[in-house]
């Protein structure tokens, strides 16, 4: 029969294998079907566990090995993540995608091994600001690319070490961030250490962030500081470097209560106006509340009146009424005080000056140290942006008699208050 088209050519070979030697490939394997069939309660547990806390990610990497409570002190020895443990493979400063990661040097993952040898708790304590939860929760998402790109890349460090590890990260500015002491308190917690304690002397914290020339801050020092930890730079633990040279640091111990040194404020006319000059969260406010509104001073305030033009005409009232006035403002510059000046001026009444010196570094911690602790916020002032003090120090100059002051009162900053107050403010709060 003819066909009815080209005859199909010959294949000049094999095309595959014969069916009989073709190799199937499959995901089922022997130990994925052992699982399927073991009842939920008999299954080992996944060696990683991820939980978040308010604005905390924990991470928990379990080997079967994990210590047990113990009556004695526990050694604990614990990490800052970036710049200490690891970099960045690309040579960026932050992490492109969660595979972007090497070891900070090659001697850290034989090193932190030794120390779970040797009996210690091995931890990461870690500022991961770049993690967004809160926007991502109430979009109704339960993970965000950048926390899932975190786990991902602290995983992969985890199960590379395979020693029992717990990661703490704060990803917001709250009581977890360093160097506040909120992960540190979460581990003690979570381990109970809080029962038998822990060996301070022989425990360590390791982190780059130490106050040093080329550190962008202080604050892994600080928290060692704050938690009570022996502290050491990545380079002075992990390769017997000799500690680097510090740049002169805010050290809040510096400002501690000194009975000699008295503030002095007394009133010189019957009737004056004064003004304050310093920084946001120089002391301004709790200056006029401790020394002059016993005086009689009323206090006339921005932040209370909104506008310059609300406050003078407040000021001008007090003073045709006889009474003495303290502005209460940051007045940072000469053309700022000059309208102050001109108001006494037009009143013929003397115009003194208070200037607050509290460096910026100080008047930060005392913002942040009164956003987050009520009882010394009787003002319930909110935590002040970088920008607030920023802004003070680009205009400011340093008040002088020739501006038509008839005196000006310095008060250099220390601190005062009862033993509470003074143990939760000489800690490091940025």
């Amino acid at each position: 029969m003819a066909s009815s088209g080209p005859k199909r050519r010959a294949s000049p070979g094999a095309i595959s294998p014969p069916p009989v030697k073709r190799k199937i490939e499959s995901a089922v394997t022997k130990k994925s079907v052992s699982s399927f069939f073991t009842p939920t309660s008999q299954k080992k547990p996944e060696p990683i566990t991820w939980r978040v806390v308010n604005s905390l990610v924990v991470g928990r990497y379990s080997t079967g090995a994990d210590r047990g409570l113990s009556a004695e002190k526990s050694k604990v020895a614990a990490f800052d993540l970036d710049s200490t443990l690891v970099s960045t493979a690309s040579g960026n400063t932050f992490p492109r995608n969660s595979a972007d990661w090497k070891w900070w040097h090659d001697s850290v993952p034989s090193r932190l091994r030794e120390l779970t040898t040797d009996g210690y708790h091995v931890i990461i304590i870690s500022n991961q600001k770049k993690i967004s939860i809160q926007k991502e929760m109430k979009a109704g998402r339960s993970d965000s690319k950048s926390l899932t790109n975190f786990k991902e890349r602290a995983t992969a460090i985890m199960k590379h070490l395979d020693i029992p590890l717990s990661v703490y990260a704060a990803t917001e500015d709250d009581k977890y961030r360093k160097p506040r002491t909120g992960m540190w308190s979460e581990f003690i917690d979570e381990y109970d250490l809080d029962v038998a304690g822990v060996d301070f002397p022989n425990s360590i914290f390791v982190g780059d962030a130490a106050g040093r020339p080329n550190d962008h801050s202080m604050v892994d020092r600080g928290f060692a500081v704050n938690a009570g930890l022996p502290f050491k730079t990545p380079e002075e633990f992990f390769l017997n470097a000799a500690p680097e040279p510090l740049v002169e640091s805010f050290d809040p111990s510096l400002y501690l209560q000194d009975s000699t040194d008295v503030p002095c404020f007394s009133r010189e006319s019957a009737l004056e106006l004064v003004i304050f000059c310093g920084s946001p969260g120089a002391g301004k406010s709790t200056f006029y509340w401790d020394y002059l509104e016993p005086l009689g001073y009323e206090r006339v305030n921005q932040d209370i009146l909104k506008t310059r033009q609300k406050c003078i005409q407040v000021a001008k009232d007090h003073l045709t009424a006889r009474r003495s006035v303290v502005v209460d403002n940051t007045n940072a510059d000469p053309e700022t005080r000059n309208h102050w000046i001109k108001v006494s001026k037009d009143l013929n009444i003397p115009i003194r000056c208070v200037y607050f010196s509290a460096s910026s570094s100080l008047c930060r911690h005392n913002n942040a140290v009164r956003a987050a602790n009520k009882f010394m916020n009787p003002e319930s002032r909110v935590s002040l942006p970088g920008i607030a003090f920023g802004d003070f120090a680009r205009r400011f100059k340093e008040p002088s008699m020739s501006e038509g002051f008839s005196d000006i009162v310095r008060v250099d900053f220390r601190f005062r208050g009862d033993d509470h107050a003074k143990e939760v403010w000489q800690k490091y709060w940025i």
